[in-house]
This record gives C-alpha cells, sequence and structure tokens, in this order.
C-alpha cells in the first residue's frame, strides 16, 4: 500500500495557508423608505412599513457583497434609530423614535437574543453613551428633556436626570474631570432648534450651567447635536457639531477655572455643505471625521496642530444623508450610511464604501435601497469594528 501520508499533510497544509474568503459584516437597523422615495425608485406597489436590523456583508471584495446573512424583525412602528456597542463590543443598544423602550442585543451569542428595556418616560430616544469604566450607560431623550442613567451590567435605569427646556441629543462623559456634556438640539418636528450644551456634574448629576455654541445672536438655531472627547487630549477637549450652523466646535478644559472654555474650530459652510453629524477619529486621536448630510460627504481633519487647530486634508463624496461611520479596525475601510430620518433629499438609502488607503470610494451598496429601505445607522460586527473614540 502506498504511503499517502506526506500527501495528506500536504493538503492540509496547502489548507491552512489558502486565503481566507473576503468578507466584512456590518449591522444596520433599517425601515421602509418614504412614499416619495418609493415612486422615485419606481417601487409603486403596496409597500407594508417594515423595520428590522439586517446583517449585510460590505466587503467590496467579497463575492457576498451586498447580501443579507440575517435579518432580525422589529415592531414597525418603533421607528428604530441609532446602534450603540458598549465598550467591550459585547452588547449592542438600539435607541428608538416611537416608544419608550431600549433594546439590548447579546453580542457573544448566535442566534443574537434580544431584550427589551421599558423606559416609557423616553421620548425620541436618541443617543446612549457609556462611561470609561463601561460601568454606566446614559440614554438621551430629546422629546422629553431629559437622560436615563443605566447600569451596564444588569441593564436597569438607575436614574432620571432631568433638564427641562432642553432638546438632549449628543453626550459625553469625561470622569477625569467629572464632566458630563449633553447637547439641546432640536424639537422633533425639526422646528425649535437650540444653540447650548449643558454641562454635569458626572457625580452627582448636578446641573453647573449652559454653554452657547454660536457666535450669532440669540436665538441661533444652531443645534448642537453630537458631541465627543478627542481622545487622549490633554487637557480635555470635546468636539460639538452644530447641525443646522454648519460648524464645529471646540469646548477645552480649563484646569484653572474648572469649566470649559468655547471656540469655533472649523466652519463647513465654506465648503457649502451643511447639516454636519457624526464624529470619529483614528485609533491615535490623531484624525478626526466629520459627516455632513446635504450634501452627502465625509471630511478628514489632521489634527496634529493639536484639537483647536483642525486642519481639512480631504473631503470624499458620499450620498445624500451621510450619517453614520463604520470603520475596520485595520483603518483601510469607512462605510457610511447614508440616510437621515427618512427626510427628503437626504435619504439616500445606500452605503458608500471608501477604502482610506487608495483615498478613493470605491463601492456603493445599494441592495436595502433597491429594496425600498433606508439604513438608520451602520456598526461593523465586533470582530471588524473600531469603536473610533465612541
Amino acid at each position: 500500500m502506498p504511503n499517502v501520508l506526506p500527501k495528506f499533510l500536504l493538503l492540509c497544509l496547502a489548507w491552512l495557508v489558502l486565503p481566507a474568503q473576503a468578507e466584512i459584516l456590518a449591522m444596520m437597523n433599517y425601515e421602509t423608505k418614504s412614499a416619495d422615495s418609493l415612486k422615485t425608485l419606481k417601487l409603486t406597489a403596496p409597500q407594508p412599513r417594515r423595520e428590522g436590523i439586517a446583517v449585510v456583508d460590505v466587503d467590496p471584495a467579497s463575492p457576498r457583497f451586498g447580501q443579507t446573512l440575517v435579518d432580525i424583525p422589529l415592531p414597525p412602528d418603533l421607528v428604530a434609530h441609532h446602534i450603540f456597542y458598549d465598550r467591550t463590543m459585547t452588547k449592542a443598544y438600539v435607541t428608538a423614535l416611537g416608544k419608550g423602550e431600549l433594546r439590548v442585543i447579546d453580542m457573544t451569542r448566535n442566534p443574537y437574543r434580544v431584550e427589551l428595556i421599558e423606559v416609557p418616560g423616553c421620548k425620541f430616544g436618541e443617543d446612549v453613551i457609556f462611561n470609561e469604566a463601561n460601568t454606566t450607560w446614559y440614554l438621551t431623550c430629546m422629546a422629553s428633556a431629559n437622560v436615563f442613567v443605566g447600569d451596564v451590567a444588569t441593564d436597569t435605569v438607575q436614574r432620571e436626570i432631568k433638564l427641562p427646556g432642553t432638546f438632549p441629543h449628543g453626550l459625553a462623559v469625561h470622569t477625569g474631570i467629572d464632566r458630563v456634556l449633553v447637547t439641546s438640539t432640536v424639537s422633533a418636528d425639526l422646528k425649535d432648534a437650540r444653540e447650548i450644551v449643558t454641562e454635569l456634574r458626572a457625580s452627582t448629576d448636578e446641573v453647573l450651567g449652559t454653554h452657547k455654541l454660536s457666535n450669532k445672536p440669540s436665538p441661533s438655531g444652531e443645534a448642537p447635536v453630537e458631541i465627543l472627547f478627542v481622545p487622549g487630549s490633554t487637557p480635555p477637549v470635546a468636539y460639538v457639531t452644530n447641525m443646522f450652523g454648519g460648524t464645529l466646535w471646540a469646548m477645552r478644559w480649563n484646569p484653572e477655572s474648572q469649566g470649559f472654555d468655547t471656540s469655533q474650530a472649523f466652519d463647513f459652510n465654506t465648503l457649502g455643505v451643511g447639516v454636519v453629524l457624526e464624529i470619529y477619529f483614528d485609533a491615535g486621536g490623531k484624525t478626526l471625521f466629520v459627516t455632513t448630510a446635504k450634501p452627502g460627504k465625509m471630511h478628514v481633519f489632521d489634527l496634529s496642530a493639536g484639537p483647536l487647530e483642525p486642519k481639512l486634508v480631504r473631503t470624499f463624496d458620499a450620498a445624500e444623508g451621510a450619517h453614520h461611520v463604520g470603520f475596520t479596525r485595520d483603518g483601510r475601510y469607512a462605510f457610511v450610511q447614508n440616510a437621515l430620518l427618512n427626510l427628503p433629499g437626504m435619504s439616500d438609502g445606500s452605503v458608500s464604501v471608501i477604502d482610506l488607503q487608495k483615498n478613493a470610494v470605491v463601492a456603493s451598496m445599494d441592495a436595502l435601497k433597491e429594496a425600498g429601505l433606508n439604513p438608520n445607522s451602520i456598526v461593523l460586527l465586533p470582530e471588524w469594528n473600531a469603536l473610533a473614540g465612541h
């Protein structure tokens, strides 16, 4: 009998060195496009409203590019809004505009388990933010003027922070200086835009004051929306995007006054773009990424001169409604989700694939769009996802 063992070993070794099949999986919550958008896409047949969470292969090199591998249905009246990972990326939190509910997905179990947290006092649940120790989460509620604080380990609501007269949306926490910052954005009908960020003491929830983020006379209608501390900045600096004002602001911690000094860091109006939305950073905190929804763009800034001097180095064309971005851990790809609240002119429904090594938009993932759906946010699955400063 011939000795087949060496051949068998060679076959095993050859199999081991074969390149793995290309795959990058993203999780997106989606909803049915508006009636006008469906007509534009020539999808005129009756479309019952759908909501869900789709896991889609967004790797442009994959033979399954654009294919939905998992589809988790959601109530059609939930209006699921954003998806946020805790700092370990073992849980994903899904906010909702239509109901006082927060959903939590256990990312360590397959198939995924979705748990429901009732938050009846929350109207228009926007962002979920975690403290540095990953022990506490904060849920901002834009239409009920409050923030709910919960325990990450048990996912139970611990307390409520009332912020009357505001529209809480973005939130940033820095326990090193014992501060929480909360943006006041706009009313649910988008008609009453505000201009302030509220400063709280993190250890007590005490309101310490507000900061106007506008150089215009009040009411300026700037609508500060997202806020994020620059990773590793000393002293701490938080960036704020003014959605309607078209500007980026910096809030620099002043150790002497034990407060924040504010200044405008960049004016996107000079570029002819508006509706400034999301903020992200590279792993070292030296590169800043900002999306603008009208028209859809992703802007890249160099922070090597310091966070008070961001230098615009590149702008990528996405599509109308450019909003959230998923970044790969290796820093190669950025996936821009193009849709904002089903709003006319900002609801393309695609995902723009940007190769950051080639400095080029290399693909558009249109599968949800072609099905008459809008993705409302995007995160990559934990295996691929970079938190990007969040």
